[in-house]
């Protein structure tokens, strides 16, 4: 019986399919060569490893122990209010940030819920640090040898070495400690080029009090500032950072420090990928110094600064929130020597344009005493420029408000003249006041308005009025708080 038509076209296929059958079989994926991709040229860290380990070491602190709550007893501090603004710690809500010093004795710990202190007269500090030169000059962190009474150095190959403090720095937060021996040790060198974001960083230190640990990272970000010290200007890196590591350096690719670790950020304290380094160009300078006098000079202006906002720029008519508005200058400094003035905003230094107040601090910083500089200011209204000869940084002490003696009231605030004569104490802020959420609080003492002193509730009044037939949309509240001075932006429409 013949096939039908569709039938005989499925029996064609069938057989040109057998027919091919040899072909498919030998083409099988089955039997053909395995996929090979070429493999990616992943740098290795173990020639810089082998390079620049006999340079790093762990340091071994015995410091004395005054008594309970000194500063440095506590391993993990937090910053509260009021205390010293050189403090390392981050202030929030559960993070903050860690020193990567070893633990130590006597420090504090939880029974039942509540805390206690086991005092000692002796603590152990561990960190980490590096040589820089042959002859026995390393570098670690001021926090590591704060309040230390001995120092012992432990090399890459157990030996352990006494040193000597030869100086250290709190404000960069770094120490240099000289081991005297008969003997050349391997050092290394600080970069001197800009990182990079996205690099490759190698750190290298004693976590945990386990020498010769490597982890490796890449730069996460650079230019940080945290909590509020002036000289910061941090390395944001992700290799593994932890207890310990203090002191350590960071390296590129080419066994070169690009930072020297300092802290952390963790909620818990151990490694989170959030470690910040001190970087080689602030740290180069600074152990120089340390190396050649035992300390660092910087220069001083004399001048408290604030940060120019967008509000300040508005009410005295510059273009741009940029900046550091003096609040004021401290009695005999250069800055007052020179003429400015509370209020005048430092625009530059040398013609280099000043972006913050922490800018300007590292700029003067930076100048060696008796220097002389060009500071770029912006004064009612208008631009100018004074020539200032920087002074020697200095740790000075700023009067805290005088009492008040005479009661006044207006504009939503309850006033008081200060006993001194030099302004007027906010006693009280009146419920539903326009101005309470301006910054102003308890306690602050209203120095000048628009530049202008003063000493009573009708001075202020007419200060707020000329401002207003100025057409100026708010007035520059110079006030005082405990030690600090600072300015407040208070909108004549709320007034």
């Amino acid at each position: 019986m013949p096939f039908p038509a569709r039938s005989r076209f499925a029996r064609h296929c069938l057989l040109s399919a057998l027919a091919l059958a040899p072909a498919l079989h030998f083409a099988s994926p089955a039997l053909a060569d395995p996929v090979s991709v070429a493999a990616p040229q992943v740098p290795s860290f173990a020639d810089v490893v082998s390079a620049v380990t006999p340079a790093v070491v762990s340091v071994r602190v015995q410091s004395r122990i005054g008594g309970l709550g000194q500063r440095g007893y506590r391993f993990d501090r937090r910053m509260q209010e009021g205390e010293d603004e050189d403090d390392d710690d981050f202030f929030g809500e559960r993070p903050f940030f860690r020193n990567g010093q070893g633990p130590r004795e006597g420090r504090p710990f939880a029974r039942e819920g509540r805390r206690e202190m086991r005092p000692r007269r002796f603590g152990m500090n561990q960190g980490s640090g590096f040589f820089v030169s042959e002859d026995g000059y390393l570098v670690t962190n001021h926090h590591v040898v704060e309040n230390g009474s001995s120092f012992t150095v432990v090399l890459s190959d157990g030996t352990e070495l006494e040193a000597n403090l030869v100086g250290a720095d709190a404000r960069t937060d770094l120490a240099v400690l000289k081991v005297e021996a008969e003997r050349k040790f391997t050092y290394v060198a600080f970069s001197s080029t800009d990182v990079r974001v996205g690099e490759w960083v190698v750190a290298v230190g004693n976590p945990f009090g386990l020498g010769g640990t490597v982890t490796a990272g890449i730069i996460s970000a650079h230019k940080r500032a945290l909590g509020s010290r002036r000289h910061d200007d941090f390395i944001q890196i992700d290799a593994a950072v932890n207890r310990g590591n203090s002191g350590g350096p960071a390296f590129n690719l080419k066994g070169e420090v690009i930072g020297v670790n300092n802290q952390i950020l963790s909620p818990a304290g151990g490694n989170v990928g959030i470690a910040f380094a001190i970087p080689a160009a602030t740290a180069n300078e600074i152990v120089k110094d340390l190396i050649a006098n035992g300390q660092v000079v910087r220069g001083w202006l004399g001048v408290q600064i604030q940060p120019v906002t967008a509000e300040i720029a508005q009410s005295v008519g510059l273009a741009e929130a940029r900046g550091a508005i003096v609040t004021v200058p401290s009695p005999q400094s250069p800055a007052a020597k020179a003429g400015i003035v509370a209020g005048d905003i430092i625009t530059s230094v040398n013609g280099e344009l000043v972006e913050n107040p922490r800018a300007l601090a590292r700029r003067i910083a930076a100048f060696k005493p008796d220097s002389k500089v060009r500071i770029g200011l912006w004064r009612n209204g208008a631009a100018s420029e004074l020539e200032v000869t920087v002074g020697r940084l200095e740790e000075t002490s700023v009067a805290t408000a005088p009492q008040a003696v005479e009661t006044v009231t207006g504009l939503g605030l309850k006033l008081e003249a200060a006993s001194s004569g030099d302004g007027l104490v906010v006693s009280e802020i009146e419920p539903g006041a326009a101005v309470a959420d301006s910054g102003l609080r308890r306690g602050d003492v209203i120095i000048t308005v628009n530049g202008k002193a003063v000493g009573d509730a009708a001075a202020l009044q007419s200060a707020m009025e000329e401002a207003g037939k100025d057409g100026r949309p708010s007035t520059l509240f110079q006030i005082r708080r405990g030690s600090e001075v600072r300015f407040v932006v208070i909108p004549l429409s709320r007034g």
